[in-house]
């Protein structure tokens, strides 16, 4: 099958080794993964900002750069969200109409693409750590993840998973609300990490970059004894 990585501008320029693990991933999966160099961003700083008109010229060059016929899949279910649930606002009846409506059926966030697309849980991955997982606001409530990504955790190989309390709850990142609200997005940072530390557990897995970011800036900042990795991360410590 022919894929299409979308690796996120956040990604790209601060976690590019979670994207080329993503790709590594798929392709020990049996997947052909093609990269556009052309691809930005999908506009969702932007749109969550209130700057419409700038999020839809960044939505037209995305939806552009990602005209094809195969699947497009991404480690970000915040982005992907953005191209499924905020596109439909910004390219309804537009001249993009139909591009946009295909292009919000053929992208995926990876978790999504391997165990409901390649019907697979078991990636052949070991990771001999003990794990508690943050459920994003943005995979859950954007995107719509379930337990796609428990699933996959609950197949690697020497991996323990211990829920925190409210794993759902909220970790303060919300784009520019950390910015604009630093003071609330700290003290929801910390109850994260309290939570995740109460655990037991030795690290904290994510669907979404953002939020780790956010949850590491507090980790190291106390320099507490809990490490953040993302799921494709994670997946892939130990793939050849």
């Amino acid at each position: 099958m022919n894929v299409e990585a979308f690796i996120p501008c956040f990604i790209d320029q601060f976690y590019p080794e979670t994207g080329k693990n993503m790709i590594k991933l798929l392709e020990k999966l049996g997947q052909d993964v093609n990269y556009n160099p052309n691809q930005t961003c999908c506009g969702q700083m932007a749109f969550n900002s209130g700057f419409w008109d700038e999020a839809k010229e960044l939505g037209e060059k995305f939806i552009k750069d990602f005209q094809g016929k195969n699947y497009v899949v991404s480690p970000s279910a915040s982005c992907t969200g953005m191209v499924k649930r905020q596109y439909p606002k910004l390219f309804h009846n537009s001249a993009l109409h139909n591009e946009s409506k295909h292009l919000q059926k053929s992208i995926y966030e990876i978790t999504d693409f391997i165990v409901n697309v390649l019907k697979k849980t078991d990636v052949g991955a070991e990771f001999n750590y003990k794990v508690t997982y943050h459920e994003s606001c943005a995979s859950k409530r954007e995107y719509g993840l379930k337990n796609e990504p428990r699933l996959l955790l609950a197949k690697v190989k020497g991996l323990e998973l211990i829920e925190m309390e409210e794993p759902d709850s909220c970790c303060g990142f919300g784009g520019t609300f950390s910015v604009k609200f630093e003071g609330i997005s700290s003290a929801m940072a910390q109850q994260k990490v309290e939570r995740a530390l109460a655990t037991g557990a030795e690290y904290l897995v994510s669907t979404d970059s953002s939020c780790l970011m956010n949850i590491n800036g507090y980790i190291e900042k106390h320099k507490l004894p809990i490490k953040c990795i993302h799921i494709v991360d994670l997946l892939a410590a130990n793939l050849s």
